[in-house]
């Protein structure tokens, strides 16, 4: 099953494992996906004239290998198709 933005999914393995959230981002080329408050990583930032600088949480990249998606509707269509 195709993993899309905006689709449940859990995490497999890893230090999130068992967690569940939304898929925010998507890299095809890379085979990867970005998921709501999963894979948190500390970024150090520079100050700009628009942006204050610091250490920043964001998410970052895990592979879809280690997702399995949950969206119930999505896997009752594809059951219906079967």
């Amino acid at each position: 099953m195709m993993i899309k933005k905006g689709l449940k999914v859990r995490v497999l393995v890893g230090k999130d494992k068992k967690k569940e959230g939304e898929v925010i981002e998507i890299d095809r080329a890379n085979n990867r996906a970005k998921v709501k408050e999963i894979n948190m990583v500390k970024k150090h930032v520079k100050t700009t004239k628009e942006k204050k600088g610091g250490i920043i949480s964001k998410e970052s990249f895990i592979h879809f290998s280690n997702l399995k998606l949950i969206d119930e509707k999505v896997l009752k269509k594809t059951e219906a198709k079967k």
